[in-house]
């Protein structure tokens, strides 16, 4: 134990100017840490006992539960990486070097194929498993935005584990041990968390959870139901779709719109000029997207905003997406921006997608591709078909719960 007097501190009087969040501020402040570059921190003897502590109590977790400790190196290879795609499929984010050489190696942003490649070595036979092994590592991510201190940074310390079994049974048993490890981990902590569905993401998997705790200025967005207990990341939340019976609409009917190309101008004209009775809710938002150079549209309910997440996270194998620009317009004048519509997309050699709110049957007031033109009664299954549906709408609060309609809360963390 080491005394006030002896001990390597200084505190600050004032907050870093680059600090945004709380917990930047005072472990800073505290004498805790130390930046030295841009999401690089140095750890001071305040945080390093605190750092330690809570890799004891997590090692402690690990252990009780059975899984065995191992080490790997920072500088690791390209071939297991090469061979996983991920040597590429990282992209910036992958911290690449040389040595002398000339040979590639990389600062590991995770160990995966480490892992895989040294029980693969080591074991030969099924009467070797079940086996459960796990690191406390420092990684490396070359983010584009560190922020908010130690949270994101482009060096951090994680605690990874994996489990090897021979079937389904083994996995499940598998991964409620670790589960039962995380949940009295995190309350010897003290922390408070929610564990909620999520998407398994480029590592694949039928099943995936994550332990979030609340926090205004976190990443994550995730809804909670407070009737029935439903939890999950907005990513993977399910959208509760309406089963009303939807009238039978006539054929599609040309409409002069003038100036319109927004869905509040939208709305306007056809209450004023054809005296519709719409709101936003009765229009169609078609989104347009640049997927891995492939053109792809969005349908989503006028009145609803695009959650670009959701897309990302549920378009499979997409590695590159961004919104339609200008320029993408001026390539495509086919596409006529503020008048999109689905009807002619086959055509047109879009990649047609929609919210599952836009279900087949509902009929809408959207583009007609041509400037200052709308189509009333644009059938789902009639005029147009999609080329699948995957989650995309923003989730607002209050929204039905997928599980029991009650309304549901969003939360950050």
């Amino acid at each position: 134990m080491l005394k006030m007097s002896s001990l390597f501190l200084r505190t600050l009087r004032d907050d870093p100017s680059d600090a945004s969040v709380a917990s930047h501020k005072l472990l800073v402040r505290a004498g805790y840490i130390r930046p030295i570059a841009a999401g690089i921190f140095s750890w001071l003897p305040l945080g390093v006992i605190a750092l330690r502590n809570v890799e004891r109590v997590i090692r402690d977790e690990m252990d009780k539960a059975g899984f065995q400790e191992v080490h790997f190196p920072a500088l690791l290879p390209k071939d297991p990486y090469e061979r996983s795609n991920r040597w590429e499929e990282y992209g910036p984010a992958l911290f690449r070097l040389q040595d002398r050489k000339g040979s590639d190696y990389l600062l590991g942003p995770t160990h995966e194929e480490m892992f895989t490649l040294m029980v693969k070595s080591e074991y030969s036979s099924y009467k070797d498993l079940p086996l459960s092994i796990y690191q406390i590592q420092t990684k490396y991510r070359d983010e584009a935005r560190p922020r908010s201190g130690i949270i994101r940074g482009r060096e951090f310390i994680m605690k990874d584990s994996y489990s090897f079994d021979l079937d389904n049974a083994g996995l499940e048993a598998s991964y409620q041990k670790h589960r039962a490890a995380y949940i009295e981990t995190f309350n010897r902590l003290g922390l408070k968390f929610n564990i909620v569905s999520a998407v398994s993401g480029a590592m694949g998997g039928s099943k995936s959870e994550e332990f979030l705790a609340p926090c205004s200025t976190g990443e994550d967005t995730y809804v909670l139901c407070p009737k029935c207990g439903y939890a999950a990341n907005v990513e993977a939340m399910v959208s509760k779709v309406s089963k009303k019976e939807i009238a039978k609409a006539p054929e599609m009917e040309l409409l002069d719109t003038p100036d319109t190309p927004t869905i509040e101008s939208l709305v306007a004209v056809m209450n004023q000029k054809y005296q519709a009775n719409i709101s936003a809710s009765d229009t169609l938002k078609n989104i347009l997207l640049v997927a891995d150079g492939q053109v792809v549209s969005i349908l989503i309910p006028g009145d609803r905003q695009v959650d670009l997440k959701r897309v990302e996270a549920n378009l499979a194998g997409v590695k590159e997406l961004r919104l339609f620009e200008d320029a993408d317009f001026a390539k495509n004048p086919s596409l006529v921006k503020g008048y999109v519509g689905p009807q002619d997309a086959k055509k047109l050699g879009i990649k047609l997608y929609a919210d599952p709110s836009v279900v087949v049957g509902s009929h809408w007031i959207t583009g007609a591709n041509t400037k200052n033109k709308h189509m009333r009664y644009v059938t789902h299954g009639r005029d147009f078909n999609v080329d699948g549906f995957i989650e995309a709408v923003e989730i607002n609060q209050g929204d039905p719960c997928p599980s029991c309609d009650s309304p549901i809360i969003i939360d950050r963390a």
